[in-house]
This record gives C-alpha cells, structure tokens and sequence, in this order.
C-alpha cells in the first residue's frame, strides 16, 4: 500500500493506494477514514487501483485553514481533485452514507471522471416528506452536543436514525484497531459540529443520476434504518431497483468479503 498527501483548497488531503488495474474510488462517510475501507480495499485490490481518503478535517486529512461548516460540493471537490491526481482514467465510485452524497456530486459536475457509481444508504434527507421534522432533529442533536457532549448527542442522533455507535475504544483490541477508533471518537466533534446539518441540505441533481451508470443499494440487515429509507426513496424517484448488499450500514467493515463480491458484481453489471 502506498500512502500519500494531497494538497486541496483548505486543507491537506490523506489518501492511501492499493493494488493495480483499473481505479475505484471508496468515499467514507461521517466520522469514518480510509482505515474503515482497509478490508474491503484489500480484496478489491487484487482487481483494481483502489484509492481510500480521509475526508478533510477528518483524521490524517487536516485543514489548512481555520474550521467552518463544510458542504457537500467543496468534498466533491476533493474527490475530483484526488482522481485527477491519480490519473487520467475514469473511475469507478462507491460511496457510504456522506460519501454517497459526496460521490452523487462528483458525477453530476465532473461526469467524465466517474465510470459509474455505487451509492449505499445515502443521507438524502431532502427527499422525505418529512424533511424537515430531521432538519429540526438534527439541529437537537447540535444543542445537545454543544451542551452535553458527544456521547450523548451521537446516543440520540443514532437511537432516531437506527444507525449502532461504534464502539468505545479499548485497550484489549488491536494496536491498528485502537488508533482506528480513537481517530472515529475524536472526527465524532467534526461531524456534529461542522457537517451533520449543512451536508443533510444537499439535493443531488437528479436529471445527473438518470442519465449515469449508478446502481442504489442498502444493507439487508439496515431494514428499519432512516438511511435504508432514504435508499428506497432515491431508487423509486429513479425508477431504478434497490439493490440489496451484505450486513447493514457498515457491511463494507462487518462482511468485507461478501461486500467486495456484491460490489464486483454490480460494478460489472453497470459497466456492460
């Protein structure tokens, strides 16, 4: 694995790059890093250059400037400059939960740099009806923060989104594995403070999504989720079928190998 540092508008992007082939882009969500993809990036690489990121001002990717609220455009951005960096080729994007949203907005202002696009559980809160009962939940949740903390502030947004914690770090797991969760604690602050409620006001360009080669999956395990809510909604305003993949929201970390194999699978299917 190959490791580097990109530098972007506001900030110094991380990034890592595995194996060889043709690219595959693999876009975090919230408080996540390209540590969470590593399982997952292993077994893709045996068939692709895979490219995993910290999201700016999350873990190694820290800003340059001093901290604002963040959009979902200027990290579509990032992710366009990331590509350009690597290479000329298009790639392919897969996308969790802000990284779908973040991939979704890629494609729509820079289509010729995206082969075709995985969004999985994407937080497109602007399509319910009830929009803005979230809105208002998620401005709670920002209080609560401010007031009690973070532990208490994720308990309430992940009890209303139906989405588990991570776990507490601890010192009988894994030194990699210990660093990994005390990177997620600490992004925990970025998310709450800074990107939760401007990046659920993103509304993807739908006439973009039609036109492209994108497939909408959920977990099989996330039924009862708001994100697995979410998914059903985007693939009906599509018209396209909601794809089913391993686990729940973070099934590219629970079941790495049945994930990758489902990931292949459509990616071959979008790219005929």
């Amino acid at each position: 694995m190959d490791t580097g540092t990109l530098a972007v508008p506001g900030a110094d992007l991380y990034y890592e790059v595995r194996g060889s082939g043709p690219p595959l882009l693999l876009v975090n969500g919230g408080d996540g890093d390209a540590a969470l993809f590593g399982p997952l990036a292993a077994l893709l690489a045996e068939h692709h250059t895979v490219v995993t990121y910290d999201l700016r001002g999350n873990s190694r990717s820290r800003l340059t400037e001093p901290a604002r609220e963040q959009w979902i455009g200027e990290h579509a951005d990032d992710a366009h400059l990331l590509l350009r960096a690597i290479g000329d080729e298009p790639a392919r994007v897969f996308g969790t939960s802000y990284g779908a949203m973040i991939g979704m907005d890629l494609l729509a202002r820079h289509p010729a740099q995206v082969r075709s696009l995985v969004a999985h559980e994407p937080f497109l809160i602007e399509l319910l009806p009830d929009a803005e009962r979230w809105h208002t939940l998620f401005q709670e949740v920002h209080e609560t923060y401010r007031r009690d903390g973070v532990g208490k502030a994720i308990r309430v947004l992940n009890a209303e989104v139906g989405v588990e914690i991570p776990p507490e770090p601890s010192a009988a797991l894994p030194a990699p594995v210990l660093e990994m969760l005390a990177r997620v604690q600490a992004n925990m602050e970025t998310c709450l403070e800074y990107e939760l409620r401007s990046f659920v006001r993103f509304r993807p360009d739908m006439d973009a999504l039609r036109a492209a080669r994108l497939a909408v999956v959920a977990g099989a395990d996330s039924c009862e989720t708001l994100p697995h809510r979410i998914a059903a909604v985007l693939a009906a305003r599509l018209d396209v079928q909601l794809l089913e993949f391993p686990c729940d929201h973070v099934g590219f970390l629970r079941c790495p190998a049945e994930f990758a194999e489902a990931l292949g699978d459509v990616f071959d299917r979008l790219d005929r």
